[in-house]
């Protein structure tokens, strides 16, 4: 194991390689690019399974950290840890990315920017995997960081459209706001503990001195410091998993190609936020004596609860296919919050890790629809794909069955299930059970009808019509911008490559039998990351709590489906203008969903124009305020330097040379008495005798 460990740092490393080499490789070079992209991720794997099966045989946590620079005499350390929590998200993270990147290569096989996409991409799963091994709270801000700025690449990776480069700076910036919080939380963590390393033999600030210490301390507001930590630390996870209030960015996030959603939505950028509250659990989750639950462990909570039914709701009224999974995709990380929250860190990541599987297989299974479809991604537009696209279909049905939670069969069933009997459990309040219960039927309900619009009733995408991207209104750095492609279908829709349906077939695979490693009656899963002994309890299943909590949840997943059924199987679309029944029944409620309560537009109202106003205002103080009294000054001064100059020239200059040239005349006449002529000076004395015999006789005179 200690042999791994050494070796550690090469898992995140290979793909970084890659990405470099693919950066100096010229665009030709497609085969290389993927090349090298799919062979780090292997290698990567590779070494994350062997991680993996040291973990299983010594679950203790092991360290290794170096000092990376000294600054008086203090150094700063960075390092890498694998603990199970490491060596879980690591077999994950590699192995969905890898079924990505090999889904890539038919998905942008046409795509002019080949070579720079898988560049992007492994830059993306290098600072995804960074993320996870860190074992420095500085390191893994550092690839947080990468990770925005890989995902902001991805996202307006199509830039020359103006929606997808609005959404890469929404991204950008929206992830900033949170990112700021969890900079201030860093920091304090720092001033308070002297480190950022979560673990060092007993010094590190996820330990128990460090812990005990920010506990006993309180700030003026009454909170622990632990607390307030905790919630700026919460603020940077808030940004990058889309909870309320900075979703927006999430959904937006669809304007780059499928294979980008994939990763961002399902093993990589969202799942990072959840993971960062993981990793500082300690943190989070201490409190003082007497306390029952720590209050970040609650804002936790009902920041998941909030966010999980809001965006559920959402997700009812949306018609763009890859929009319908973004949304699902924020309310399943809420799910994974209120896991977090209310049963601890086995519980959150245990859906985590099914849900990157099952969204994954739903996302690239929407983009071969997409890719069969001929970039068609309104699902009005759609219908009777089942028979068209059979491979696809079959794998598309199993990820809605396991978003959806069916019983028993399907691995999100079992991890959404643990996260609602935890609620369920919770002593602060049974709230949080009932609006997740809410959250989950709608899950099963809007999914249904995702299935049945695009696989069922009669295919509604013909030839000769353009595609639901005619026209498109978005918002561009505060202007409304719109789009007119203008182009038409060439062919009828059609099944994908066996290069993008094999990782979906490999992705339902694991979104069945996954969910058996965490069951009730064998919970491998929560006692591998709980270091517990782990034995065969086949009367748990049986218990009575157990057995409430799994038919309420069957019955609310089946009760979602089957009103899904009832509404959009038996009566399927039959033209693309067809109203939504849901709309026919309540148009106001049905279009305050569609436009997702307005919130983007309040934003807009609230924080772009306000920012726009501002920067205008900005401006004109600049221009006509500032700028003008920097050109009073500067007037005054220039004013000042021509009086300076007038005197100098006219006064002291002339005075000056006036009287040197008065000195010069007089030097000159004084200078003719002294000229060497002995003649001219007998002259002088006989003129000087004769004035001075003058001026005697007339005294004598007197």
């Amino acid at each position: 194991m200690t042999l791994i460990l050494q070796w550690l740092w090469l898992i995140p490393a290979l793909p970084l390689i890659a990405a470099f080499l693919s950066a100096l490789a010229p665009q030709p070079c497609r085969r290389f690019s993927a090349t090298i992209a799919i062979g780090s991720m292997i290698g990567s794997l590779s070494l994350a399974c062997c991680a993996f099966a040291s973990t299983l045989k010594h679950s203790e946590r092991l360290v290794r950290n170096f000092e990376w620079f000294r600054f008086g005499d203090q150094s700063l350390q960075l390092g890498w840890v694998l603990d199970p929590l490491t060596a879980v998200m690591l077999v994950m993270v590699c192995f969905v990315g890898l079924l990505i990147f090999i889904y890539s290569v038919g998905y942008m096989a046409h795509d002019e920017n080949f070579t720079r996409f898988f560049c992007f991409l492994s830059l993306f799963a290098a600072a995804m995997l960074g993320v996870v091994i860190a074992n420095s709270l500085l390191l893994l801000f550092i690839s947080w960081e990468l990770v925005g700025l890989a995902s902001y690449l991805l996202i307006g990776f199509w830039y020359h459209k103006p929606s997808a480069a609005a959404a890469a700076k929404k991204a950008f910036i929206t992830t900033r706001v949170g990112d700021l919080g969890f900079l201030l939380g860093m920091l304090w963590l720092y001033s308070q503990s002297g480190t950022l390393l979560f673990y060092n033999h007993g010094h590190g600030c996820m330990e128990a001195d460090a812990l005990s210490k920010m506990v006993a301390q309180t700030t003026s507001l009454g909170l622990a410091v632990s607390t307030g930590i905790s919630l700026l630390i919460f603020c940077g996870a808030v940004g990058k998993s889309g909870q309320v209030p900075l979703h927006v960015w999430l959904p937006d996030a669809m304007e780059g190609p499928t294979p980008v959603s994939a990763l961002i939505h399902a093993a990589t950028m969202v799942a990072a936020g959840v993971f960062l509250v993981a990793r500082v659990y300690p943190l989070m989750s201490a409190h003082a004596a007497g306390v029952t639950v720590s209050s970040a462990l609650q804002v936790v909570t009902w920041t998941g609860v909030i966010t999980a039914l809001f965006a559920a709701t959402i997700a009812v009224a949306q018609t763009d296919i890859k929009r319908i999974l973004a949304y699902s995709t924020v309310s399943q990380l809420g799910f994974m919050m209120v896991g977090l929250g209310v049963g601890g860190v086995a519980v959150g990541m245990f859906h985590l890790i099914t849900h990157a599987f099952f969204k994954a297989l739903l996302f690239m299974g929407a983009g071969s629809v997409i890719h069969g479809c001929h970039e068609e991604q309104d699902i009005r537009r759609m219908g009777g794909l089942r028979k068209i696209m059979p491979v696809t279909f079959t794998t598309y049905a199993v990820g809605m069955l396991a978003l959806s939670g069916f019983p028993l069969l399907f691995s999100g069933f079992w991890s959404k299930d643990e996260i609602l009997h935890s609620a369920h459990r919770w002593h602060i309040s049974h709230w949080p059970f009932y609006l997740m219960l809410c959250a989950a039927f709608l899950t099963a309900f809007y999914m249904t009808r995702q299935v049945f619009y695009v696989f069922f009733g009669n295919c509604r995408l013909k030839l000769g019509q353009t595609t639901s991207s005619e026209q498109r209104t978005v918002d561009h750095g505060g202007t409304v911008v719109v789009e007119h492609p203008h182009h038409e279908l060439p062919s009828e829709p059609h099944e994908s490559p066996a290069v993008m349906t094999l990782p979906l077939v490999v992705l339902a695979v694991f979104a069945i039998v996954l969910g058996f490693v965490g069951t009730p009656a064998w919970p491998w899963f929560q006692s591998f990351l709980e270091h517990e002994h782990l034995r065969f309890n086949g009367a748990a299943l049986t218990e009575a709590a157990t057995l409430k909590t799994m038919l309420i949840s069957s019955v609310i997943a089946l009760g979602g489906i089957a009103l899904g059924w009832l509404l959009y199987g038996k009566r399927p679309c039959q033209r693309p203008g067809d109203i939504d029944v849901l709309e026919r029944g309540q148009p106001e409620i049905f279009t305050l969903l569609r436009n997702k309560y307005y919130v983007d537009e309040a934003y807009e109202w609230a924080f772009v124009r306000f920012n726009a106003w501002w920067a205008r205002t900005c401006d004109l103080l600049d221009t006509w305020v500032w700028n003008g009294l920097v050109q009073l000054c500067a007037y005054v001064f220039v004013g000042i330097a021509w009086v300076n100059k007038f005197l100098d020239e006219n006064a002291i200059n002339r005075g000056f040379d006036e009287g040197c040239a008065r000195l010069t005349q007089g030097g000159g006449l004084m200078s003719r008495l002294q000229n060497g002529s002995l003649q001219g000076y007998l002259r002088v004395i006989g003129i000087a005798l004769a004035v001075l015999a003058l001026a005697l006789m007339w005294g004598c005179k007197q």
